[in-house]
This record gives C-alpha cells, structure tokens and sequence, in this order.
C-alpha cells in the first residue's frame, strides 16, 4: 500500500502547488508548459516507450490529439478551481469524474450496468451537487467562478478518461500513450503561453519554471505510484482503486480544512460522505 499513499501524496502536493501559486506571484500558465517538459523526460527515462505503436494503422491519433488539448486545459482549469474554489472541492470533483467514464462505459461500450454501481454513480451525482454549493458570503464575491471551475474539472477530467480508455483499447502501450500525450500537451501550452507573452499578459521567469518542474515531478509520481500499486496487487484492483480516490478526497480535505482553513458548510460534509460512499460502491461494484 505504500505505492498508493505516495501516489495519494503526490496527487494532494499538486493541487497544494497550485493554490500556492498565485500568493507566491508564480504564473501558472508557465507551471503547466514546464510540468509537461519534465514530465515526459521522466516517461522517456522511467519507462523507454517504444514509436512504433504510433505509426502503425489504426494509431488512436484522433483520441491522442484529443488529449493533447484537453490536458493542458484542465489542467489550468483546475488551477483555477483550486484558486476560487479550494482543495478539498476541486480534488473531490476530479475524483468524482470516473462517474462520466463509467456512464460512457454503460452508454458507449455495452458495459453492464448493475445496482451497485447504478447507486454509485447516483449518490456520487448528488455529492458532486452538493460539494459545489456555497452560499457564504466569500463564495458570493467569487461570483460563478467558485462552482463553475469545479464542474469544468468534473467534466474535463471524464472526457480525459474517457479518451485514454479509447487509446488503451486500441492497443497503444501506456508508456507510448503517455510520452505522446505529453508532447502534444507540451505543444499546447507553450502555444498558448506564447499568446499570453505576445499580449503582455506573462513574462517568463525562473521561478515559474523550477515550480512547473516541481509540478512536473508531482503529476508524473502520480501516474508512476499508481501504476506501481496496481503491479504490486494484481488480484486487488478494487483495493487499489478505492484506496487511491478515498485517499486523495481525505488528504485533500485535511489539507484544505486545517493547511488553508477552507470552510466546509452543512452540505458540503454531507457531499464529501456522499463522495466517500460512491467510491466505495463502484468500486465494490
């Protein structure tokens, strides 16, 4: 279990570095771009994927591509949502994502659908809802901002989901996936920092890069741990699983309550026992 509880870890410690980034005077735009620089230097290290796969017929480059925007998108969309809304709701409605994927599953791919998981995805649904309300006089002055960024990180993390089943099933092996979704997410982003340059909007500096390069280390020890704790219970992925989402959502929530003295409300707790409850119901289901 000690692969999880890192995994868990570094999960936690990147949405810790983003919600220091703005107090710091760190541009998070440039955490991205660098985060995936190092990112995929570590797949190509760690991992040694193999090109082939990429050039064969039928390579996923439409779902590949797909991923290529999308990551470095929600990724800044979850630093936003770490900024207005906080850890604890940002990480629980990235971890509540699974919810869309398991929908398409049922929808797209034919998967059946039992009562367990049907109660899952339910009670996940109305935790989601209520984790997003706030009705406090801070959220008010955020405006929109403190519940429509955490639903763009539900949304585009389900998306992102569900895109990678799409190029898992084509056969493409993961470290061969990973090291072209970084590059085509390297690409992204920098494009996008180049617009914010050329507009006056960002200037670059070396602050931002050591922190993207931090961030970079935390996202890849992410993936990284989480495959290793899946290699190390082969017989357990439930286990796994439940043990990964249940612990970014307690961790997240201590961090946020006691490190940066988030307020939960009445039905923000009643939404994280709903989140608790869903994730142990799909994964028992």
């Amino acid at each position: 279990m000690s692969f999880v509880l890192l995994s868990v870890l570094c999960s936690v410690l990147v949405s810790v570095l983003l919600k220091l980034a703005r107090r710091s005077g760190l541009d998070v735009g440039q955490m991205v771009a660098w985060n995936y620089l190092l990112a995929g230097a570590l797949v190509l290290l760690t991992m040694q994927p193999a090109l082939a796969p990429l050039h064969q017929r039928g390579a996923p480059w439409p779902a590949l591509a797909g991923l290529g925007v999308l990551l470095p998108i929600i990724f800044l969309a979850l630093g936003a949502s770490v900024r207005h809304a906080g850890i604890v709701r940002s990480d629980v409605a990235q971890r509540l994502s699974l919810l869309l994927s398991l929908l398409a599953a049922f929808v797209l791919f034919g998967q059946a659908l039992t009562t367990t998981k049907a109660a899952g995805i339910a009670l996940g649904l109305a935790a989601l809802a209520a984790l997003v309300w706030r009705n406090t006089p801070e959220a008010r002055a955020e405006g929109a901002a403190a519940w429509l960024y955490p639903l763009a990180v539900f949304a585009g993390f389900g998306a992102i989901d569900i895109l990678f089943k799409q190029v898992a099933a084509a056969g493409v092996p993961l470290g061969t996936s990973l090291l072209a979704m970084f590059a085509l997410s390297l690409v992204v982003a920098f494009a996008l920092l180049s617009v914010r340059v050329a507009r006056g909007l960002a200037r670059l500096d070396l602050r931002s890069l050591g922190a993207g390069l931090l961030l970079g280390l935390f996202n890849f020890g992410n993936i990284l741990f989480y495959l290793r704790a899946h290699r190390a219970l082969p017989h357990d992925p439930a286990l796994v699983f439940a043990s990964m989402n249940l612990g970014v959502v307690a961790l997240g929530t201590v961090v946020g309550v006691l490190g940066f003295r988030e307020r939960l409300s009445g039905i923000n707790v009643a939404g994280l026992a709903l989140a608790v409850v869903a994730i142990g119901l799909l994964a028992r289901g």
